[in-house]
């Protein structure tokens, strides 16, 4: 096998970080302040969209107006932190890290100055070209201008990489800047929304890698749906 990509971009949260049950259990903490119902990680993995505030006005039934969201964010976020020390990394995810020859980096839309140290706290930054994590004080946008820029800064062109993800979303993002992607089943999207986009998916993060590095192994994204 050669790779097809000279450059890896991991997702974060769903991929590299294990943490499906957090965002659940933090997205039911959001909910819960204006009375929402409670989902389950089944319910969570087949309805998550982006932009979040798109998924909360489905599971809330009715439109979310931006301060709302902004207020739902910080609850979101607030019981997030309160139990991200007790979330591991994917069982694999040293395993596949190791396994990619090329050059690699790390691109989430958690808040950049809270991704880097527990990204270095947890031994991974030294192995990582570059982190990067959103800038802004809410997120919940489209990652694909994010990692226009994230590719710019590194000086990779998009078609010398492939992006290893967890979600649709993902798999725009990359076909915006023209890049390869794999997608992990293990993380926040449905497996057959993700097999839907007729884009390769991997039950495992060195599956992944493997798909990221077989010539005829990895497409170029499409788009999905």
């Amino acid at each position: 096998m050669f790779a097809v990509a000279k450059h890896l971009v991991w997702d974060w949260n769903g991929t590299l970080l294990n943490d499906l049950d957090l965002v659940v259990a933090a997205t039911n903490a959001a909910f819960a302040s204006v009375g929402g119902p409670v989902v389950t990680a089944e319910e969570h993995r087949r309805d998550y969209r982006r932009p979040i505030v798109d998924y909360y006005a489905y599971v809330l039934g009715r439109p979310v107006a931006e301060d709302e969201f902004v207020r739902l964010d910080d609850v979101f976020h607030r019981a997030y932190r309160e139990k991200l020390v007790d979330c591991a990394l994917a069982d694999d995810a040293l395993d596949a890290i190791h396994a990619w020859e090329g050059t690699q980096s790390l691109l989430s839309m958690w808040f950049h100055d809270e991704l880097v140290p527990e990204v270095t706290r947890r031994g991974l930054v030294h192995r990582l070209a570059r982190v990067d994590g959103l800038r802004a004080a809410v997120g919940g946008g489209h990652k694909a201008e994010h990692l226009a820029t994230h590719l710019a800064e590194l000086g990779v062109d998009g078609p010398d990489a492939v992006l290893i993800g967890d979600s649709v979303d993902d798999a725009n993002a990359a076909h915006q800047v023209g890049a390869a992607v794999v997608l992990y089943a293990g993380g926040f999207t449905d497996p057959p929304l993700l097999e839907a986009t007729g884009l390769p998916v991997a039950s495992s993060l060195l599956e992944a890698v493997q798909l990221a590095v077989a010539p005829t192994g990895t497409g170029r994204s499409t788009g999905g749906t």
